[in-house]
């Protein structure tokens, strides 16, 4: 199970942590949570792929691990703190839509940690802003900020690859 789950937990890891060395051992880490708490897994009747539900689960147990070790190392919340509890308007694109999987990833390393983590729960993981806003002890506003500046910096950063030498659109 190791073998055939490591490539796949490293790359669930490394959209979390920029560090190699802290990803692979926060992949172990993740491993050994799994293997703790393998009797709790349940797959559901309903389940029409179980492998997919399994990777998801494994997903799901690597990315709270990955956001108990920046809590810990405290730029999570650290990083909140430049905005208060007022209303934030919501930015919405349609640009990030068009987006490949590929070209998210290698941009998402671009991006400021809080907004990476934000980004990677909501639109990869599938997280609620309530369930964000919970597991990351911040405003649920705040989460939906964060996550208009990270697709308005991956819109930005995305229509800059476009641009071919000569300075046109390609």
């Amino acid at each position: 199970m190791y073998k055939t789950y490591y490539g796949y937990l490293m790359a669930v890891t490394m959209r979390y942590i920029n560090n190699r060395s802290d990803s692979e051992e926060l992949v172990n880490d993740t491993f050994i949570k799994i293997f703790n708490h393998i009797t709790q897994f349940q797959l559901l009747e309903s389940a029409i792929d179980p492998e997919k539900t399994f990777r998801g689960w494994m997903a799901k147990i690597a990315s709270r691990n990955c956001i108990d070790y920046l809590r810990k190392r405290r730029t999570i919340n650290e990083e909140f703190d430049d905005i208060g509890e007022e209303k934030h308007p919501q930015i919405y694109s349609r640009a990030l839509d068009q987006l490949y999987v590929e070209d998210i990833l290698k941009l998402l390393n671009t991006l400021p940690e809080s907004q990476r983590i934000i980004f990677n729960m909501f639109e990869i993981e599938g997280f609620s802003h309530d369930e964000i806003s919970k597991t990351l002890g911040i405003p649920e506003n705040i989460c939906r900020v964060y996550l208009g500046r990270a697709k308005q910096k991956l819109r930005k950063l995305y229509n800059e690859s476009l641009i071919v030498e000569d300075g046109t659109y390609g």
